[in-house]
């Protein structure tokens, strides 16, 4: 059962293989199991906005907000929670990037795209992969998460 959520889904160029219904399934999924018992913020429901950008609008946020002028393919602006509690955050996911990283690591693009969904709902959550132990709990649960739906561990070769 998925926690309380709500999903605003902005499409700022056409993605067909990533319908609403689909980002809305993976981003579920992760927070299913990031916010289960006994995590802290275990039921806390979460408001996030999920975008889907060209690699000219990918590359002039990553500038303006991490200072690197290149696109990354994914971004992700974490919040916290507002004063009643809602978590709330902002993903971006730069397609062309994806698309491109799915063909030279030979991956599925729908499961590399629902790996890039999972890794930035852990970010907005607060997990972050700073620190090595920070990566690898937060790796951990990607793969806990991708093998819950039948995707294998994006860390290892194919």
């Amino acid at each position: 059962m998925y926690p309380d959520f709500t999903l605003s889904v902005q499409y700022a160029v056409e993605a067909a293989a990533l319908p609403r219904w689909r980002l809305r399934r993976w981003v579920g999924r992760a927070l299913a199991f990031a916010l289960a018992p006994p995590e802290p913020r275990a039921g806390s429901p979460v408001a996030l906005t999920l975008r889907i950008v060209d690699a000219e609008e990918g590359r002039a946020l990553n500038a303006a907000w991490r200072g690197r002028d290149a696109a990354t393919n994914v971004l992700t602006f974490e919040y916290g929670a507002d004063p009643s509690g809602l978590i709330l955050g902002d993903i971006v996911l730069c397609l062309p990037v994806l698309e491109r990283e799915a063909s030279e690591q030979e991956k599925p693009l729908l499961h590399h795209a629902a790996h890039l969904v999972t890794h930035g709902v852990l970010h907005a959550l607060g997990h972050d992969h700073i620190e090595a132990d920070e990566a690898e709990r937060m790796e951990a649960l990607e793969i806990r998460i991708l093998a819950a739906q039948g995707i294998a561990d994006p860390y290892r070769d194919a």
